[in-house]
């Protein structure tokens, strides 16, 4: 009698991965065992990144250097989803502009939706066909708290990740009884360097409304085991949330202009 061979590993697709939120993923997943496809712009940071997860927990790290907010950087990721599904997709990578509406540039608008927007819709396609054959699989889309319902002065940004959720809770009802999860992990603001690389003057943000990107992480792969549509971490994000879901519009439109245009964002 020979013995069975060993189950293979499970295997993730982050994109964002270099930085923030997304190097998160990639870390605690690997620590957890799982094989990974990490994307993002910066090859340099995602090759390092790639040798020492795979010289930390020994599993296979592969790396895809691509801009999702062109066709041919979704194409591939696309491609590599087809040639070899994934048990779990991370769809991390998003950009925010620290410029107006009416002063900033359509190519810039227009890239903002074309990652945070089209590349999401993409991939998920891409890799929901796949684990609906399989009947498992997830996909986690981040988002951000901006989303809920909170027009921020001249910016896309808030309304782009108003789709994401809605997007993800849509597609995620269709999809739950062939087995498989959609989620829309919204954090508020958390440390990841992603304001700084933007501009935006965070200076005035009270500390204790900072997240860490392990513990969005953390919370959010918890609440996917749960079934959850949309994972919110920690209480105080949950808070604001249920009251700007209840709150009259002529108020959340006041405290947006107050807010001056800041967003809560996850960073990638």
């Amino acid at each position: 009698m020979t013995d069975a061979p060993p189950p293979s590993p499970r295997r993730a697709l982050v994109t964002g991965a270099s930085l923030g939120i997304g190097e998160a993923f990639a870390r605690r997943l690997a620590a957890d065992g799982w094989d990974l496809v990490l994307v993002a712009r910066d090859a340099g940071r995602l090759d390092a990144l790639a040798t020492e997860l795979t010289a930390r927990h020994g599993h296979r790290v592969e790396t895809i250097a691509a801009d999702l907010s062109t066709d041919e950087g979704c194409t591939a990721v696309e491609g590599r989803l087809a040639a070899e599904p994934v048990e779990l997709l991370v769809n991390n990578a998003g950009i925010s502009l620290n410029t107006p509406f009416v002063r900033s540039a359509v190519a810039d608008e227009t890239r903002l939706v074309r990652l945070n927007v089209l590349a999401v819709l993409r991939l998920t396609h891409a890799a929901l066909g796949p684990m609906v054959e399989r009947g498992h699989g997830a996909v986690i889309n981040v988002s951000s708290v901006a989303g809920f319902g909170v027009p921020m002065p001249g910016s896309t940004y808030s309304a782009s990740k108003a789709w994401v959720t809605n997007f993800s809770e849509s597609i995620g009802q269709s999809v739950a009884p062939l087995g498989v999860r959609v989620m829309a992990l919204c954090p508020g603001y958390t440390r990841t360097g992603y304001h700084e690389r933007a501009g935006i003057d965070m200076s005035r943000t009270p500390m204790w409304m900072w997240l860490r990107a392990e513990d969005v992480v953390d919370e959010g792969l918890r609440d996917l085991r749960k079934g959850k549509p949309v994972s919110v971490p920690s209480w105080k994000y949950k808070l604001a949330v249920a009251g700007l879901r209840h709150a009259p519009r002529r108020l959340l439109r006041g405290v947006s202009r107050d807010s001056r245009g800041r967003v809560g964002r996850s960073g990638g």
